[in-house]
């Protein structure tokens, strides 16, 4: 008994210290009505400590919310150091109901608007965007709004006083609100602009129906633009795709006339080297587990490299000149190797996580989030084309894979080792298929079916560039990803898919060489 009541002791003379310290600039009679019955007090005295903006009043605030303010016998208001503080003798706890608790945490929100940090300011005012704001709150924006200097959170409090100014009184005030919140809003302030417009609380001025019409529109126009920039870089992150997933077949179909139905595993294979790299990370370099996609490109391009090697010296190398049978034994080669990912790895998708670098994305136009994972695609598919245009064009190898292609029997004479130039050309174009499945990893789960999903987008990528041209293959690639894209949206998936096959069909009939055609003597 002793011991507690020491404690109190204690306790109430910090609390009192405490009290003295952080309420010094708040006004006894705000803290007073606090403390009272009347709800409607209580909330107007949280929101015009709220408008002080002080680092004391945030402090009282949070205090309140955390059900550690109490009121003393002597009508006094006390803070707690803690929740858990013993209460002093005699002081009952401020009670918070549910609407003074949104009241809080509302006018704590209008104070983040003083945060030293942008980020936490521009939060803070994105948050204010979806809740009605209080006089008080309106105030606190104003005084922000004279200090700050960033430009994404001047817009953002220039946005909320718009909002809270249309319904003002005077007529010039509310049009010019209008305006300034069809210039800054985006499709979530369509609302408040819509409701000025409707028959029940209709806009009296015809200037200010004007004007919020014309922000209406200023809006729609925007956010029509936003659309259409997404669906462009959505467009240019599938050709990427398409692009890693038809380059090697560019050079195996497009360069060897092989019909490689074998292709789709490659990738696979690719995507799930890239899934073991990650487990070996996990397992054995914890710290270093970021990092882990660094080392799957290159393991990755020689495991699909060695498989495609071993096919060609196996299989395909006794079926040059014969289509139909290349395209029947690596369909079931396809069949072998999925069959052969489902014993090791199971029937079920295995995940591979994007490293902390890649994950989320940059926001543009107020809306727009483009993701870092397509972003990095993106680049990537740009370096593998680039080194693939430079291994072909400014190498040993790459003169030998242009002669044999062009005439193999010349080049024989000439002591190049045709065979030798097949097998690395097959694996040439395998291991770029690997890196496609590198790319594939990170948009998705990694399952046995993921190149059977891609094998009919990258022929006819090769088809419509223009067999054996890489700067064919490219601009199919770009082409059919944006068709894609902007087809979608209006016809539908499948629409779209039938559309660019039939458009793809129909040009192949005008123009069967493709966007380019071969130069010089063609392969035998």
């Amino acid at each position: 008994m002793m011991h507690s009541a020491v404690r109190r002791l204690l306790a109430g003379i910090v609390l009192c210290l405490l009290a003295g310290a952080a309420q010094a600039a708040i006004a006894p009679a705000l803290l007073q009505s606090l403390a009272g019955d009347d709800p409607d007090a209580r909330v107007a005295a949280v929101a015009a400590i709220g408008a002080l903006g002080t680092p004391e009043a945030a402090s009282l605030l949070r205090t309140l919310k955390d059900d550690a303010l109490y009121l003393m016998p002597d009508g006094q208001v006390v803070a707690s150091l803690a929740p858990s503080a013993p209460a002093p003798e005699g002081a009952a706890a401020i009670v918070v109901n549910n609407r003074l608790r949104a009241a809080i945490e509302a006018a704590l929100s209008g104070m983040d608007l003083m945060a030293p940090g942008p980020a936490q300011r521009l939060a803070a005012a994105h948050s204010l965007l979806d809740q009605e704001m209080s006089p008080a709150q309106v105030a606190l924006v104003q005084r922000a709004l004279q200090g700050e200097q960033d430009g994404q959170v001047r817009s953002a409090l220039q946005l909320l006083l718009a909002l809270a100014s249309l319904q003002a009184p005077q007529m010039a005030e509310r049009a010019a609100a209008a305006r300034q919140v069809g210039e800054l809003g985006g499709s979530a302030q369509r609302a408040p602009l819509q409701a000025m417009l409707e028959p029940a609380s209709a806009e009296p001025n015809a200037a200010v129906r004007l004007a919020v019409t014309a922000a209406l529109k200023a809006i729609d126009a925007r956010q029509a633009r936003t659309e259409l920039l997404g669906h462009l870089f959505y467009g240019v992150s599938l050709a990427s795709v398409l692009l890693l997933a038809a380059l090697g077949l560019a050079i195996t179909f497009g360069l060897m006339g092989i019909i490689n139905m074998a292709h789709g595993e490659l990738l696979m294979i690719g995507a799930y080297t890239t899934y073991l790299v990650q487990s070996l990370f996990r397992q054995y370099l914890p710290q270093a587990v970021d990092l882990y996609l660094l080392a799957a490109v290159p393991a990755a391009f020689a495991v699909a490299a060695l498989v495609g090697m071993a096919l060609e010296r196996s299989v395909i190398r006794w079926l040059y000149g014969r289509p139909l049978e290349t395209l029947l034994a690596t369909w079931g080669i396809s069949l072998v190797l999925m069959q052969a990912v489902r014993t090791l790895f199971g029937a079920q998708n295995v995940e591979v996580a994007n490293p902390a670098w890649m994950s989320g994305g940059v926001t543009v136009l107020g809306s727009l989030v483009l993701p870092y994972n397509r972003i990095a695609i993106i680049v990537f598919a740009v370096l593998v084309t680039a080194g693939v245009w430079l291994l072909l064009n400014g190498t040993r190898l790459g003169l030998f894979v242009r002669a044999v292609m062009q005439n193999r029997r010349m080049a024989g004479c000439v002591g190049v080792p045709t065979g030798r130039i097949d097998m690395l050309t097959f694996g040439l174009g395998s291991g770029i298929a690997g890196l496609g499945g590198v790319a594939l990893s990170q948009l998705g789960n990694v399952g046995p079916d993921l190149g059977q999903s891609y094998i009919i987008d990258s022929f006819m990528v090769v088809v419509l560039g223009g067999v054996g041209q890489l700067a064919g293959t490219v601009i199919a690639a770009l082409g059919l990803g944006e068709a894609n894209k902007l087809l979608e949206p209006a016809a539908g998936a499948v629409l779209a898919k039938i559309a660019i096959l039939a458009f793809i069909i129909i040009f192949i009939q005008r123009r069967p060489q493709g966007l380019f055609a071969v130069k010089g003597r063609s392969i035998e």
